[in-house]
């Protein structure tokens, strides 16, 4: 039952618990700890995770993997495996998958550290199923327990579930969206913020970009290392005419930090939003940061749907003036079970992603399959998917992709190409038009996010390549 070693010890309550709830504890704690390196995070999920505490994950991921590892190593700690791929291979076997489709809540650090059983036993007591003779009499027990446990796991705060909550404005909320919703081939490409204070730099990066593309994204501290905030270059963007796409990563902001930078973007005129669980601190230059995160993609989209569409905070207050929003996710068509992250994605897409930007494609045939997974989870009715494309200007480049991003394979054809090319930029993209022009013929594809891959002086030329009329 313990497939991957604890990543750190378990936590302690942060208040002094009753004598009962200390004793209650300790044995929770010595038998769980035992069977499931338990890390006493105060809401077990374990009956939904196939029986594996997601805790396990170094990044404290409760609703599913992060994109960055693999069912062989974690993307912190490459020794150990993603404990994600385990829980998502367990509960196909048990025939389980659908039980992770539910959306699981952030901890509440008033729990934390503090025993699950007790509550589970008070609540029982409170609703007679404790009493055998009860039990007995009552034909829906069974169905009892299991709300109550459900009640247990998702607290009056958060709610969350399984189902799909389609968003509450009908109207576009922004240009991007309303290119998708008409039905355009729309086109986004990416921008990295400069390493300093300087707003020219990002405002040069705009006018490379003006008329080319209908939204372009600013990354937010890209491989973890501190760059200008991605709100200040959205504004930026905005002020030179590129719509923005803000990104918000799970690594950079808790729960607090989330709705007031969001609520501020909105005020501002930015409505794109691209949540992101990010990549590790571990990945940064040094000191690493803070592990466990606060929160995961999917737990920012359902916050900031619901303070959009219920104009509720996460503390159950009232937005004086709810924002408008147009949220976004990242999928993975590489996966090794397209199964697997098609249900990832419905859990994104019932959060409440409204579009998909997936990671890099050099193959359309993975792809395909991606799309085929999606289409019998009758997703595709349900979000805009722009699909990843980065243009590879050198053996370099393919050799870092193969060494250091999972499950992205570029065909041997092309390496063969770049390899006994004499211009090889070129021929990159070359192949990246040739790609591009493959998945424009995909009907359920709704655009490409073009990747500068750290070159985005190159961006100009291929985005002229395909001749769109943006407005």
């Amino acid at each position: 039952m313990k497939p991957a070693r604890r990543f750190r010890e378990p936590f302690l309550p942060v208040q002094q618990p009753s004598l009962t709830e200390r004793f209650l504890t300790s044995i929770e704690r010595r038998i769980k700890g035992f069977l499931f390196n338990c890390s006493m995070c105060g809401i077990c999920l374990l009956q939904e995770t196939a029986f594996i505490c997601p805790m396990l994950c170094p990044k404290g991921l409760r609703n599913g993997p992060c994109g960055s590892g693999s069912s062989e190593s974690c993307c912190v700690d490459p020794s150990r495996p993603c404990i994600w791929h385990h829980i998502y291979a367990r509960a196909d076997e048990l025939d389980r998958l659908d039980r992770l489709l539910e959306v699981q809540s952030p901890l509440d650090w008033n729990r934390v550290g503090k025993g699950t059983w007790g509550s589970i036993v008070s609540e029982a007591r409170i609703r007679g199923l404790i009493s055998p003779i009860g039990a007995l009499r009552w034909t829906g027990w069974r169905e009892r327990v299991d709300r109550l446990f459900e009640d247990v796991r998702q607290p009056d705060w958060w709610q969350g579930d399984d189902r799909f909550h389609p968003p509450a404005l009908s109207q576009p909320v922004s240009r991007l969206q309303k290119a998708l919703d008409h039905g355009e081939f729309v086109v986004t490409a990416e921008v990295s913020p400069p390493a300093g204070s300087s707003p020219s730099i990002v405002r040069q990066k705009a006018e490379r970009l003006r008329g080319l593309v209908h939204a372009a994204n600013i990354t937010q501290n890209p491989m973890a290392t501190p760059r200008m905030s991605s709100l200040a270059c959205s504004i930026l963007l905005a002020s030179s005419g590129i719509e923005p796409v803000l990104q918000i990563t799970a690594r950079d902001y808790n729960r607090l930090a989330l709705q007031s930078e969001t609520l501020g973007a909105s005020s501002l005129g930015v409505h794109n939003i691209l949540c992101l669980t990010g990549d590790p601190p571990t990945a940064g230059r040094g000191p690493a940061g803070e592990l466990p995160f606060d929160l995961d993609a999917s737990q920012m989209l359902w916050i900031l749907r619901r303070l959009r569409d219920q104009g509720r905070f996460l503390d159950g207050r009232e937005v004086m003036t709810p924002p408008r929003f147009f949220l976004g996710a990242a999928g993975s068509p590489y996966d090794q079970n397209p199964e697997h992250e098609a249900l990832r994605l419905e859990k994104k897409i019932n959060a409440g992603a409204q579009f998909i930007q997936t990671q890099l494609v050099y193959d359309v045939a993975p792809l395909e399959r991606w799309l085929e997974a999606l289409d019998k989870r009758e997703l595709l009715d349900k979000v805009h998917i722009l699909i990843g494309i980065g243009p590879l200007r050198s053996l370099k480049m393919v050799r870092y992709i193969q060494e250091h991003i999972p499950d992205i394979t570029i065909p041997p054809n092309f390496v063969d190409r770049l390899e006994s090319s004499a211009a090889p930029e070129e021929t990159g993209l070359a192949f990246a038009m040739e790609l591009i022009g493959k998945v424009r013929q995909l009907s359920d594809v709704s655009g490409i996010h073009i990747m500068s891959m750290g070159s985005e002086e190159t961006l100009p030329h291929l985005l002229q390549e395909l001749n769109l009329v943006i407005v």
